[in-house]
């Protein structure tokens, strides 16, 4: 099976955590957190900072690790490095996904999160 390993940023800000929703793909209008593929030669943290000014022309501060998730979608194995991640520039733009959310822990569960993403949302929730 195909292995691809990513970075998740989790952006927090008053006490709401940001959300994007796919424009793209087998997933399109479902809901994850921005990030993606980890190049060759780059930490997790330095692929998140590219990652962030590509999808959302924003620089981040990675504030802390939260989990690893694995998680075997039916074409490839995924590896998902999640982040406690905070803004350092006040504007976002969505580049890559067709809208965003800010949610606050109890809404959550109001959006139809990627199924890897899903398993983070249980990890936050605890936090």
């Amino acid at each position: 099976m195909k292995h691809i390993e990513v970075v998740a940023a989790i952006i927090q800000k008053d006490d709401r955590i940001f959300a994007t929703q796919r424009g793209y793909g087998d997933f399109k209008d479902w809901w994850e957190f921005p990030g993606g593929k980890m190049e060759i030669g780059e930490t997790p943290e330095e692929a998140l900072k590219r990652e962030i000014r590509e999808e959302l022309s924003a620089e981040i501060s990675v504030d802390s690790f939260l989990c690893t998730v694995e998680y075997d979608y039916p074409e490839f194995h995924l590896t998902m490095h999640c982040y406690l991640c905070s803004l350092l520039t006040e504007g976002l733009h969505l580049n890559e996904h067709e809208a965003a959310r800010w949610l606050t822990k109890d809404e959550l569960d109001s959006v139809k999160w990627l199924p890897a993403d899903e398993i983070m949302i249980e990890e936050l929730k605890a936090k």
